[in-house]
């Protein structure tokens, strides 16, 4: 089985961690889809669906949309189940996020009821259910970008009423004895 984690010796498939895997569309600029589900150890890393689009062209301008994003999280999250999932520039995510790992937030982020209960959010966040696996929170129906400082502001101020209410912290791995 392609994507399992497996031990260094006897390459034996190591079930706690799951599984991931990453596609791309082979273009000259691609378009790539990272999934990691099942995993059930604070070594695996989280469970996740990431989407990045090409850095320019007309699929970009597609994708980059919140009708189409919305659609895509919404289908990635009802397919895998994952405990997050997000729509935002790598600049973004290296602005706001505070600690390795937590979970992360986004122009657009899918979260699972798993994680816990959602808190109010200010407008204009648009909360929609996801069937009953969790929340798609859209924090503007436009692109929230990097290089404005009122979107990072705002999208840190959700990420952290998310991390008041325990929905971002990830566990970390504990300690081994040898």
């Amino acid at each position: 089985m392609q994507g399992r984690n497996r031990t260094d010796l006897g390459k034996e498939v190591i079930e706690d961690l799951g599984f991931s895997q990453m596609m791309w569309n082979e273009k000259k600029d691609p378009t790539h889809l990272s999934i990691s589900c099942g995993g059930y150890s604070p070594w695996g890393g989280p469970n996740s669906c990431l989407l990045n689009p090409p850095r320019a062209g007309p699929v970009r301008e597609r994708l980059l949309r919140a009708p189409v994003l919305t659609e895509v999280l919404t289908s990635m999250a009802t397919a895998w189940d994952p405990d997050f999932a997000m729509a935002s520039s790598t600049e973004m995510v290296r602005l706001v996020e505070k600690r390795q790992p937590e979970v992360r937030v986004g122009w657009l982020t899918y979260l699972s009821r798993r994680l816990g209960t959602l808190p109010p959010l200010p407008a204009p966040v648009r909360i929609e259910p996801v069937g009953t696996l969790g929340w798609l929170l859209a924090l503007s129906p436009e692109p929230m970008t990097a290089s404005n400082p009122e979107h990072v502001a705002f999208t840190a101020r959700v990420r952290e009423l998310l991390d008041r209410a325990g929905l971002i912290e990830r566990p970390e791995p504990e300690p081994t004895s040898d």
